[in-house]
């Protein structure tokens, strides 16, 4: 059955529907005293389909989609992180604004964590909202294998007990014909110069189409996280009569019912969701982002005859709005890819012939630069507020991300962005423009890059300094 399933060439679909179904995956906590967390990076065997052969995944404490690490808004906590792999790796922390030494960037911010030895992380999360961790040394190899998870952070008083706060951590997988992840692939230069790596099998924490049990009139912050290497994923949540409460960790100021769908997830973005189910009946979370919908969960509802509850009143964190008046600006092209007129980029100061171009796998430039240049693109002084304009001069859509910082989109294709949320990561598609503005408040290296992490690593990847 397992070949079958699999020789499709997009997702997985109507041969799993006998594939046996999940119940609620709830994410294992990790476990700390006074804040100090033990996260060990190491092989773990896994069958991602139910029946079929074990899968050699790259875990933190052997747990796929890793322990949650869930903390109080202001803590000061401590990683303690043992590489027990074959390749050296480290940790950042999507969406915290962290000391920069923190930030874990292998070859910017630290030196990646070599096979057998530890590093500390300590650092204070200062926004509550829903963040992630992930390795950051070759990212589209190490994530795709499974080494990430989740971190969550509570406000100080929690709007939602435990049993109502439920996260769901989305990723694709590419299984081979036996049902195993394909390692072979990996690195693949089709994968590159296209569309990132997109698996053919999707599981929310770890487990295909799970059943997550709701009651009825009850609350519920549902926590979606897409920690693909490359896919996006796209829901319409008014059919889910579901409201946003958050994007990228960042809550609004009260529950926000959009008038558009599908509702964009993209590669390492968060969004919270309101459900509160009225009826006692099942409904499913169907994703539109391929070319069928293709069913991830499914949600029970168990009979519930109360009035429901009020909505919890939100907490947004608080961010510098950025100073437009007195903005600087920059300009930053996105380049390359397949079908492009690209010229090869300049790679460690040299500019590459289209033959070195291809051997290296630098198919992708951020202003005519491949990967980490020597210099930053641009330097900026602390609390100066920047305005950057993003070209997207290539045939795919990318998911832009910037570390130690949020922004507020203020155009896309020239038209005012009315949604006005606090963001770390956003979409741009192919031929079009999207300009956004932060205070550069948080001194340090910082990281730009396509979060398509086949992207990232084929050249979308380039650096800022705050001094």
């Amino acid at each position: 059955m397992i070949q079958n399933i699999l020789n499709r060439r997009t997702f997985v679909k109507a041969g799993l529907a006998s594939v046996a179904i999940a119940s609620m995956p709830k994410l294992v906590m990790a476990m700390s005293e006074n804040n100090v967390f033990h996260l060990t990076a190491k092989k773990t065997n896994y069958a991602l389909v139910s029946g079929a052969a074990n899968s050699e995944l790259w875990t933190f404490n052997d747990i796929v989609s890793g322990p949650e690490i869930r903390v109080v808004k202001g803590s000061e906590i401590t990683v303690i992180f043992k590489n027990e792999l074959d390749e050296p790796t480290s940790i950042h922390w999507h969406g915290i604004r962290i000391d920069n030494k923190m930030d874990g960037v292998s070859g910017l911010t630290q030196d990646a964590v070599l096979p057998g030895e530890e590093y500390i992380y300590t650092f204070t999360v200062p926004d509550a909202g829903s963040f992630w961790y992930h390795a950051h040394n070759m990212s589209w190899s190490h994530v795709a294998r499974g080494l990430y998870g989740a971190l969550i952070v509570d406000e100080i008083t929690p709007l939602f007990d435990k049993d109502h706060d439920i996260t769901l951590m989305l990723d694709d997988w590419k299984l081979d014909s036996q049902g195993k992840l394909d390692i072979k692939s990996l690195g693949s230069l089709m994968e590159w110069a296209h569309a990132g790596r997109l698996g053919n099998l999707i599981t929310v924490n770890g487990k295909f189409r799970p059943e997550i049990k709701l009651k009825q009139n009850e609350n519920y912050r549902i926590r979606i996280i897409n920690v693909a290497n490359s896919r996006v994923s796209a829901f319409d949540i008014n059919q889910l009569d579901a409201k946003i409460i958050a994007y990228d960790g960042q809550t609004l100021a009260s529950p926000r019912k959009i008038n558009y769908s599908p509702l964009i997830i993209g590669p390492a973005q968060r969004v919270d969701l309101l459900i509160t189910p009225k009826k006692n009946e099942p409904f499913k979370l169907i994703d539109l982002g391929s070319n069928e919908p293709y069913e991830i969960a499914k949600f029970i509802i168990k009979p519930n005859l109360i009035a429901p509850p009020p909505v919890p009143k939100l907490v947004p964190n608080k961010l510098l709005e950025p100073d437009i008046g007195n903005a600087i600006k920059q300009k930053i092209e996105i380049q390359g890819g397949a079908m492009s007129g690209m010229r090869a980029p300049i790679y460690r100061g040299k500019r590459m012939s289209m033959m070195d171009s291809m051997r290296n796998k630098q198919v992708w430039a951020l202003n005519g630069i491949a990967n980490l240049g020597e210099n930053p693109m641009f330097e900026v002084k602390r609390d100066q507020t920047i305005i950057i304009d993003f070209l997207n001069d290539t045939s795919f859509m990318h998911a832009m991300h910037i570390h130690g910082h949020h922004f507020k989109i203020l155009s896309r294709n020239g038209t005012t962005d009315n949604e006005q949320a606090w963001r770390d990561t956003f979409m741009i598609g192919p031929e079009s423009t999207t300009t956004i503005a932060f205070v550069a408040n948080n001194p340090g290296k910082w990281l730009l890059h396509c979060h398509m992490l086949e992207h990232a690593s084929g050249g979308m990847n380039t650096w800022f300094k705050v001094s």
